[in-house]
């Protein structure tokens, strides 16, 4: 499993909208790939001067999901944000590999 993080610090004055956007637009379109099983969105609890900081999460079965998704799609998905949010956000990516995972119980 690959575990693709991006996370985003978005000023203030669009942070609810921006949200709203990533989670009945954005985010649906990534897994409408079909290239990830699931995702996750997360406020980062840090204070940021100047802006609100989230952790978006997808989970891809595997490598050459992920690198499909981001020779085919990702391109075209992050110019829709750039171009709705121009200025307003700075985001970093990170890929890791799953090596374990557990949940209570098991």
């Amino acid at each position: 499993m690959i575990l693709y993080n991006v996370t985003v610090s978005v000023d203030q004055d669009v942070h609810e909208e921006w949200l709203r956007w990533m989670i009945e637009v954005h985010i649906p379109d990534v897994m409408a790939t079909g290239h990830f099983v699931e995702n996750k969105v997360m406020r980062i609890e840090a204070f940021e001067e100047g802006g609100i900081t989230y952790a978006i999460q997808y989970l891809a079965p595997s490598r050459a999901d992920y690198d499909t998704y981001q020779a085919h799609h990702a391109p075209r998905l992050q110019q829709d944000v750039l171009l709705r949010y121009p200025g307003k956000f700075a985001a970093f990516r990170t890929v890791m590999e799953v090596l374990h995972q557990s949940r209570t119980g098991e």
